[in-house]
């Protein structure tokens, strides 16, 4: 039988920590007087590795060492805010289960770190229904660069043309189109306007369901 797989995000795709990332990072730049803007977050911080983050934001390459000290200061800080208000996007856990009972495999492939990932994929206590879960530790190139979505393909054992992505982020979505795979758009954090074009789209997981998605990628 023909395996398929969905390939889920994290941020703004099974929870809604956008506005976490952007107090975490408020509090960051303040500490070095670093401007930002609400139109700064939208273009320059959500869905986007810290690597870019920073570099932008400090208007200087940040890189090696640095990096990791200023990365694992604002993700702490992030953790910090957010395990106390954990919480999926309404219909994740059903859909996953709809997934997982018509024997989708399932994955996580994210630009943050592996601790929020855990911290998450823990309290939602998801980690045993996927079999894939890769963070921004297990790339060497970040999205809209394909590998991270090539990779969890490769390990699910997936050809990527078998596999949809749920994305929320315009780089996200790239990455996911650039690995030849078919796309939901999130609308959490984006309008559809504002993001490529993706096979579908949703606000919630109410919108869908497991043969929805075997129609997606039928089509």
């Amino acid at each position: 039988m023909e395996s398929f797989a969905v390939i889920f995000d994290m941020d703004g795709v099974i929870c809604h920590t956008n506005p976490f990332h952007a107090k975490a990072f408020e509090h960051f730049f303040d500490k070095y007087k670093i401007p930002y803007t609400e139109k700064e977050f939208e273009e320059h911080m959500y869905g986007k590795h810290n690597s870019y983050i920073m570099t932008h934001f400090f208007k200087r390459t940040i890189t090696g060492e640095e990096l990791a000290q200023l990365e694992n200061e604002k993700e702490s800080l992030f953790r910090e805010i957010y395990k106390q208000e954990i919480d999926p996007l309404p219909h994740y856990l059903t859909f996953l289960d709809d997934l997982k009972s018509k024997e989708f495999k399932t994955a996580v492939a994210t630009s943050a770190p592996f601790a929020n990932l855990k911290l998450i994929v823990d309290e939602l206590k998801i980690e045993t229904k996927m079999e894939s879960l890769l963070a921004s530790e297990n790339v060497t190139q970040h999205k809209p660069h394909p590998e991270v979505y090539l990779k969890s393909a490769d390990k699910l054992g997936v050809p990527p043309g078998a596999c949809v992505v749920f994305e929320d982020s315009f780089s996200g979505v790239t990455a996911a189109r650039n690995a030849g795979m078919k796309v939901v758009g999130v609308l959490s954090s984006h309008r559809k306007e504002e993001l490529p074009p993706c096979s579908l789209y949703i606000h919630d997981y109410s919108e869908i369901d497991a043969e929805r998605v075997l129609d997606l990628l039928k089509s």
